[in-house]
């Protein structure tokens, strides 16, 4: 019998810049003793679950590979690949400030000068259609970053996602990413 298997995303663990409120983006930060303890904790979670996990795949970043690695090792999984889809949103010269203690407004000035999110969900959609095309029928388990979880979910759900918190796990709606209109916005994003 033919499955479709399921894809969950996953958020790497906590960093410094986590717990300071600073804007990480695409700058490499690692996990913190706290991230790695919860990755640990989501590992022993997902053994203990009735989905047998068959891949781990995870952003190139360090604070998600070492999240996958660190589930990995406990599920008795390698890292099959990192996937450059799936890096957080870029937010350029505001990466590293911080967002403690400001205003909403200033907030969303600072994040509205980031990469556009609606980019990012193109991305992290074209990103999910591969690991699905390359893994047919397989569980896979995707560790990627926060923002783009939100944003890539939030549009092929077609509703707002909360935020997710560190190694939080987001199931993915497979038969979503065969939506015609979903299919066509990413191939308009990746066309030369």
């Amino acid at each position: 019998m033919n499955t479709p298997g399921r894809i969950v995303l996953i958020r790497h663990g906590q960093t410094d810049w986590n717990r300071e409120e600073r804007l990480q983006g695409a700058t490499d930060v690692p996990l913190n003793d706290a991230g790695r303890q919860e990755a640990r904790a989501l590992a022993a979670h997902l053994r203990g679950g009735a989905t047998p996990w068959d891949v781990l795949v995870s952003s190139p970043l360090d604070r998600a590979v070492e999240t996958a690695r660190i589930i990995g090792t406990v599920l008795g999984l390698e890292l099959a690949a990192t996937c450059p889809e799936l890096v957080e949103r870029s937010f350029g010269v505001h990466e590293g400030s911080t967002l403690a203690g400001l205003e909403a407004q200033a907030r969303e000035r600072i994040l509205a000068e980031g990469e556009p999110a609606d980019a990012v969900a193109r991305r992290g959609l074209a990103a999910l259609r591969r690991i699905r095309a390359e893994h047919p029928g397989r569980n896979v388990l995707v560790v990627a970053h926060g923002s783009l979880i939100r944003l890539t979910v939030s549009e092929l759900n077609g509703e707002a996602h909360p935020r997710v918190r560190n190694c939080e796990v987001v199931p993915v709606r497979i038969e979503a990413l065969g939506d015609e209109r979903l299919r066509h916005d990413v191939s308009e994003s990746t066309a030369p």
